[in-house]
């Protein structure tokens, strides 16, 4: 017994890179006997640790049964929460700048507490668009739908750097958006369905969902960007020290209104932070065959602008606060170009391999997925445990089936209901129907 002890002491040694031998195991194993088993006869060492290397140690909140000497008895070595890296700075990559002294930082710190968030969030959005995905192909879910699967980083990263009392529109890729904004993943899927139960009382559907501060949610190609420029006057205007960030996608970045909406943000040094993710596709069609300037960040000319790797988090959430204390200080707008990759087609109509092939598809989930990349920073950098993701991965999974069941089982929206919320405080009036005689009652 003694001699297993004085072995497990060294490799612990080695673990932790102390250079004396343990006096007190206590600190890192107990000594249990529970009644011993016939066949607990044979000696079984614990395996020895690499010599360097932090993944080592994640492995953390399970129990390693070692048989000793003595009849039955066992070694169990546990970690607390405590043996974990509370706090890492990652290098993360350099942003191009345009009309800037200087960018975002290329170094990013990241709490356990902020990465476990940001996965949890990720994923959450993750294994919600694939359950969309599937309701879609059963019929459950009709007409336009458009997953957000694959940009992940955008929504998180920018829901990270700014106040919840800040404001965000973007287009019809809105789920993400969505849920980083507050609602649940039950209200959006029964939103998608088309239940009462749903963010919009299931009268909005995929591309028109609604929170506090959050606009949606737009079907109209560009049109949500002079609407973010008309948020960032109000805030301007009630000088309550907001922003308003406006996204759009490469496919609507030649559309006339944003250079519309550019100009005035510029006369008036409206607090608007523009984002265009940048996927790489709009519809089917690549960048480089839709537009003669690809550097979506110089779109603005005459206003300052950053182009970002939208698979990293970190790098995300970084240069939207360096965007966002660029407007709060009184500089005005700013263009945030986010270099993104969807792994679905442009919509569910869309098989999203005719233009492009599986292989590129394969390449940026194996090289680039936003979600791998924040595992494997945390797991190499001793903040996390395989055990404790994989514990995420299903609460997750059984969060999204909760509300798949909800978002199948609630009801549609009663006829009486059809014209409710038109007018926003307002007293019921009637609207007519689909001829002269028929008449429904709107209630805000």
């Amino acid at each position: 017994m003694k001699n297993m002890l004085t072995i497990i002491s060294n490799a612990l040694c080695r673990m932790t890179g102390r250079n004396a031998l343990l006096v007190d195991l206590s600190e890192y194993v107990s000594v249990t006997s529970p009644a011993a088993p016939a066949l607990a006869q044979t000696r079984r060492q614990p395996p020895e640790p690499p010599p360097v290397s932090p993944r080592a140690l994640a492995s953390a909140q399970t129990d390693q049964p070692d048989q000793l000497d003595g009849p039955g008895s066992r070694v169990v070595v546990s970690r607390s929460f405590a043996d974990f890296t509370s706090q890492a700075t990652f290098d993360i990559k350099k942003c191009d700048a345009h009309r800037l002294e200087e960018g975002p930082p290329v170094q990013a710190e990241l709490t356990r507490d902020q990465g476990l968030q940001y996965y949890r969030v990720m994923q959450t959005v993750r294994r919600m668009e694939l359950k969309a995905d599937q309701l879609y192909k059963q019929k459950i879910i009709r007409g336009f739908c458009h997953l957000y699967d694959g940009q992940e980083a955008c929504a998180v990263g920018i829901e990270a750097a700014i106040n919840p009392s800040d404001h965000l529109i973007t287009a019809y890729r809105a789920h993400g958006y969505t849920y980083t904004r507050g609602i649940s993943v039950k209200e959006i899927l029964a939103e998608l369905t088309g239940r009462k139960g749903g963010v919009a009382k299931g009268k909005g559907g995929s591309m028109h969902m609604y929170a506090p501060h959050f606009y949606g949610g737009n079907g109209i190609v560009g049109a949500q960007v002079p609407l973010g420029a008309g948020i960032a006057l109000a805030c301007q205007y009630q000088g309550n020290n907001q922003v308003c960030v406006s996204l759009y996608g490469d496919g609507a970045a030649n559309q006339g209104q944003l250079f519309e909406s550019f100009n005035m943000a510029a006369l008036w040094k409206l607090p608007c932070i523009f984002v265009c993710e940048n996927n790489k596709y709009g519809m089917g069609t690549s960048v480089e065959r839709a537009s003669a300037s690809t550097d979506y960040y110089k779109r603005g000319d005459y206003i300052p602008g950053i182009r970002v790797d939208g698979m990293d988090v970190l790098c995300v959430r970084e240069a939207t606060r360096f965007a966002a204390d660029h407007c709060r200080s009184g500089k005005g707008p700013i263009i945030m170009e986010l270099q993104t990759y969807r792994y679905h087609g442009h919509s569910m109509s869309d098989p999203g391999v005719s233009y492009r092939t599986r292989d590129e598809i394969q390449e940026v989930r194996s090289k680039s997925d936003p979600i791998s990349m924040l595992k494997e920073r945390m797991l190499s950098n001793n903040m996390a445990s395989v055990e404790e993701f994989k514990e995420m991965d299903v609460a997750i999974r059984k969060e999204v089936e909760e509300a798949t069941q909800f978002a199948t089982s609630d009801p549609e929206p009663p006829l009486e209901e059809l014209c409710n919320h038109i007018f926003s405080n307002d007293s019921p009036l009637e609207v007519r129907g689909t001829n002269a005689w028929v008449k429904l009652k709107s209630v805000s």
